[in-house]
């Protein structure tokens, strides 16, 4: 991207709409660092009265490896004595932020003269701006025009604005809607992209419809202020059983964005299948990347392709998650090379589905130093902090060989500057305070480790597994955990879960979705939406607001707009779909 002395281009790959738009940001002052290239920086695809709870704790998540500062309780404004009870369509918002006021009055029409207002000299609060225009388009030939806050006091305006004493925290904003424009403002940029997810669930929904003409467009007044409840709203796709292309992650990295969830777990390895290239141990994905479930050609991504899911990712505030699954799950890289299997005999390529056969060769040392490369390898790539081992289902191991062996990867892990994230079985082990352990199996008790200061991911199968299906009539995933139905994915307290496991022990939650019997994006979206977004809520709004009833209608409010985005969602018969 090059500068001139008075303006820049931000070009936007405009997936979902089939062209490129390039929108004109006027510089003021030049003191901005350099930007990504146009490749990567692609727009997204994208109720009920709610009144201020206890102070949540608060979040320190920053978004693709950077450190978040320091930030204590906020205090968010009371709500109106008196509060305009929404209308049967007014938007519905998910996650329900924190405090929502509905204003009487006519709110801000959006027209072709309409500013977006952004801060100079923040390229990450611009690219939010860049976002907002998109998803304006069909006012006009364009969206409104994005411009540095020093540059106009213009009315009309949607502003956004950063102000390190809003008392927002973090990842929280306030918005404000009227006559006289839009405000939106934040502690981050992250903040300010959240605010303007929220503030796009204000627009009408077919505005994401590729074909939508240009027409006005009128949000609601209102006045909101928000922030997480928790620090990581995370989903987890696994891509070893059947492969998914950077495309496909990208869709669904734009889809995570529009409910504020900011953590894809990738799970990159399995028995069925290798999918990173691993330079130093190139068969990995030369044979073990060649299979998958029922014998399919499988896939791997380049490191090329996998920095390029990091930054898109990066660009809608996700951290993505690498995780490896060691020592078991590891046929695919057993079968790549002999020589990591004890009797030195590489297996066939495996395309079923069962679990707990392979394990690596824990008492050779080669073994380590294949670890320490391939963490070495996708550490480099991956900014964020944490790096996950899996350790799930190890059965070929004694629990003696299982807790050495964790140990010392946990080192591994942490020579390479990450931090180690296991599933709940990794608990045997000799955790450090800094790792973090994967709840899933229903009825594990974890309240011991908690005590030790090791924090807790909650991903609890009959919960959260998105790939458990929906009732007996549900064609794709499966029912091991049970069948979860969305109002048995919304009716739980993540902090009261597990006996002994407060909410200080609790980071968040994540949403995994396996892909045994998934070999489409079309099967991805059916089994993760609804869910995906009611996890969302579980994860953001805080406990004492959520209610079942007012939830079901704002879901269903989620419909129209879904459909604009073409999301093959489920829709469950227990709410009531806006048409």
């Amino acid at each position: 991207m090059s500068w001139s002395s008075d303006t820049f281009l931000l070009n936007l790959s405009l997936r979902g709409r089939g062209s490129a738009a390039a929108i004109a940001l006027t510089a003021l002052t030049l003191g901005m660092p350099g930007c990504r290239t146009a490749a990567s920086a692609k727009a997204p695809v994208g109720a009920g009265t709610a009144q201020a709870s206890a102070t949540p704790s608060p979040t320190s998540v920053a978004g693709a490896g950077q450190a978040a500062p320091a930030t204590s309780p906020i205090s968010l404004p009371a709500p109106a004595v008196t509060v305009v009870p929404p209308p049967a369509l007014r938007p519905g918002l998910v996650p329900l932020p924190v405090s929502v006021t509905w204003i009487d009055g006519p709110g801000f029409t959006v027209t072709p003269a309409s500013a977006i207002i952004v801060p100079p000299n923040d390229l990450r609060a611009a690219l939010v701006g860049a976002f907002l225009s998109d998803w304006m388009t069909p006012i006009g030939s364009s969206g409104p025009a994005v411009l540095p806050t020093s540059s106009s006091d213009r009315a009309s305006a949607i502003v956004l604005s950063l102000d390190p004493s809003s008392g927002n925290g973090f990842e929280g904003y306030t918005l404000s809607v009227n006559t006289a424009g839009v405000r939106i403002t934040a502690t981050s940029a992250a903040g300010l992209f959240y605010g303007a997810q929220t503030l796009r669930q204000l627009l009408p929904p077919y505005l994401e419809h590729k074909a939508a003409r240009p027409r006005p467009i009128v949000i609601p007044a209102v006045e909101i202020a928000d922030r997480p409840r928790f620090e990581w709203r995370g989903a987890m796709l696994d891509v070893a059983r059947h492969f998914f292309g950077p495309s496909d992650i990208e869709r669904y990295l734009d889809l995570m964005a529009l409910h504020k969830l900011n953590r894809l777990h990738l799970h990159l390895s399995d028995d069925q299948g290798f999918r990173i290239e691993i330079k130093s141990w190139p068969n990995l994905t030369a044979v073990g990347g060649r299979t998958q479930v029922g014998g399919g050609r499988g896939g791997f991504f380049t490191q090329a392709e996998y920095a390029e899911i990091v930054a898109y990712a990066r660009d809608r505030f996700i951290d993505i998650i690498p995780e490896i699954d060691l020592p078991g799950h590891t046929n695919a890289a057993l079968a790549s090379y002999a020589e990591l299997n004890c009797d030195k005999i590489a297996p066939a390529a495996y395309t079923d589905i069962r679990v707990g056969f392979s394990s690596l060769c824990v008492a050779d040392e080669l073994t380590y130093t294949f670890i320490d490369d391939v963490v070495r390898e996708i550490a480099a790539l991956t900014p964020g902090p944490y790096f996950h081992v899996g350790g799930d289902e190890a059965r070929k191991l004694t629990a003696a060989e299982y807790e050495s062996f964790i140990n010392r990867v946990q080192d591994i892990v942490e020579s390479h500057g990450k931090k180690m994230i296991g599933w709940d079985e990794v608990a045997m082990a000799t955790l450090h305070p800094t790792s973090v352990i994967q709840h899933w199996r229903p009825g594990t008790k974890l309240a011991q480790t908690a005590a030790s200061g090791v924090r807790l991911i909650m991903s609890p199968g009959n919960r959260t597994y998105l790939d458990m299906q929906y009732d007996p009539a549900t064609l794709l995933g499966l029912s091991w955990a049970g069948r979860v139905e969305v109002s048995d994915a919304y009716g739980w307290d993540p902090a009261t879960l597990m006996e002994g496991v407060g909410e200080s022990a609790v980071m968040g939650v994540e949403g995994p979705l396996w892909s045994e019997t998934l070999s489409t994006m079309r099967d991805v979206e059916t089994m993760a939406y609804p869910r995906l977004a009611v996890l969302a809520e579980v994860g953001w709004t805080p406990q004492s607001q959520r209610g079942w009833e007012d939830f079901r209608l704002r879901l269903g409010a989620q419909g129209p707009r879904w459909q604009a985005l073409g999301i093959n969602f489920y829709r469950s018969p227990q709410i009531p779909w806006r048409p």
